[in-house]
């Protein structure tokens, strides 16, 4: 089980990452875009994964990490159980999410220039 701090603690020890309010949710950003929010009240986190990446972290445990139900989850938002997933598991898929997201950001600051 993961507790809120822990998230943000996790969140926090990558390069460039702020957090911020989204909506009713806590959204952790790299080069302002966000790879990962933290629901408080559902005690869950969201984390933006590509295909591969969604596709291998939900096949280890279908309710605690799975697609989001709807055309979000198509685009690699994935939901994770707090109450449920192993922090090893966790920090494995933030991880992913980080970097997929700041890879991308990366890519499009060096075409502009």
């Amino acid at each position: 089980m993961l507790k809120p701090e822990d998230v943000r603690k996790i969140a926090a020890s990558f390069e460039n990452v702020m957090d911020s309010p989204h909506h009713h949710i806590i959204s952790f950003k790299v080069k302002s875009k966000v790879f990962a929010t933290l629901n408080l009240e559902e005690n869950r986190a969201c984390l933006k994964l590509n295909a591969v990446d969604q596709d291998v972290f939900s096949t280890i445990q279908k309710e605690i990490i799975y697609p989001v139900p709807n055309a979000w989850g198509k685009y690699g938002w994935t939901l994770v159980n707090l109450k449920k997933v192993r922090k090893s598991v966790f920090t494995d898929a933030i991880t992913c999410a980080y970097f997929n997201v700041s890879a991308a950001s990366l890519k499009k600051q060096s075409l502009r220039k």
